[in-house]
């Protein structure tokens, strides 16, 4: 991943932008240094609630990205 490319980073979905079906929502990235918002689709077409955690898998525009949920297990702390 590129220092500025948010493919690839993790990122968690804002308190009021839940992705909803068909729908574009809100998360904020972890890129070059600092932490970026984007708007974000799920690449699913599905729903993401407030909150949960994602990963960048495309960069769709400047400030659009594609986002899949962070499976559950990958969240939690040994």
């Amino acid at each position: 991943m590129s220092g500025d490319s948010p493919i690839g980073a993790r990122g968690r979905v804002t308190s009021t932008g839940a992705i909803r079906t068909g729908r574009t929502g809100e998360v904020m990235v972890a890129v070059g240094g600092g932490v970026q918002a984007y708007l974000a689709r799920d690449v699913d077409g599905g729903e993401i609630g407030a909150y949960e955690e994602v990963v960048v898998v495309d960069h769709l525009a400047p400030r659009t990205v594609l986002v899949s949920r962070v499976p559950t297990s990958a969240q939690e702390d040994p």
